[in-house]
């Protein structure tokens, strides 16, 4: 089975967002939203996951306008990225195969120009050099008119988290903050997120570095460099188990963890074979 996390920039219009969950249809595990990200966050497995992925994309390309578009996350494009991600019983040939159907069929059929990351670069790496020093794997050298580029991956499971900065501090020094504790399996933004200071972070081996290790570096710090404490977490969709359980029960509240918001949860609700959703070992 297969995980495939949608990322798309439309976080504000109720319609746009709710037609976006019918195309996701029964494959669809959770949505994460942000207004002033503007950005929604689409977590899918199941035995359909790449039909599904390319229903919620083409939706994505026919209602967004990126004309119209501003949010303080980084974009390409209206349905901005999408990774597969094998879980336990399938394997990283298994995403990347799915990787790069997509990507063929999305420029085929959409007329969007598609960047692939993974074992070849990273998606930072897309983000710095799209259609500056890096050309489209597929579809057009220049970005659609109206949903720009699409960066399609195949990686392991990561978890997204931001931590906030108190009330006061400021962008420059969320920035400073994430320069600091960025590295290895710890990718960090600095942004201004509704007047408040983010530290938005993608933990890429989050058993190695989970949430209460990056919550923990990002509170020392703040401490250190800034003078300022952080303001609480959020989880943004959803945690394996075994990331879960290696955090302290009594620190789930404050890290915005929950044993209902694993991946594994959601399979068991969807009717899915619990067995089947941890990673590959």
């Amino acid at each position: 089975m297969l995980e495939c996390v949608v990322n798309v920039s439309e976080g504000r219009d109720a319609g746009i967002l709710a037609a976006l969950v019918v195309a996701a249809g029964p494959d669809l595990l959770d949505v994460h939203t942000d207004a002033h990200h503007h950005r929604s966050v689409f977590t899918l497995a199941g035995p359909a996951v790449e039909d599904a992925a390319r229903s919620l994309v083409a939706a994505a390309v026919a209602r967004i306008d990126l004309r119209t578009h501003a949010g303080v996350h980084p974009r390409l494009g209206a349905a901005d990225v999408v990774p597969f991600v094998p879980l336990a019983a399938s394997s990283m040939q298994d995403a990347l195969r799915a990787r790069d159907e997509l990507a063929r069929w999305a420029a085929a059929e959409l007329g969007v120009p598609c960047f692939v990351y993974g074992p070849e670069r990273s998606l930072p790496d897309v983000r710095r050099e799209a259609f500056a020093t890096l050309a489209p794997a597929t579809g057009p050298a220049h970005p659609h008119p109206t949903a720009g580029a699409t960066a399609v991956g195949a990686r392991p499971v990561l978890v997204a988290f931001n931590v906030w900065l108190a009330p006061g501090a400021t962008v420059q020094q969320a920035r400073q903050v994430a320069t600091a504790v960025r590295g290895g399996a710890l990718r960090c933004l600095g942004l201004d997120v509704g007047g408040r200071a983010q530290v938005s972070c993608n933990l890429v081996d989050p058993l190695a570095t989970g949430p209460a290790a990056a919550y923990d570096a990002v509170s020392a710090a703040a401490a250190a460099l800034a003078r300022v404490r952080v303001d609480g977490a959020e989880l943004v969709g959803l945690v394996p188990h075994d990331v879960l359980t290696a955090v302290d029960p009594a620190r789930w509240p404050e890290l915005d963890l929950d044993p209902s918001r694993t991946i594994e949860a959601r399979l068991e609700k969807a009717g899915l074979d619990r067995s089947r959703s941890g990673r590959r070992q």
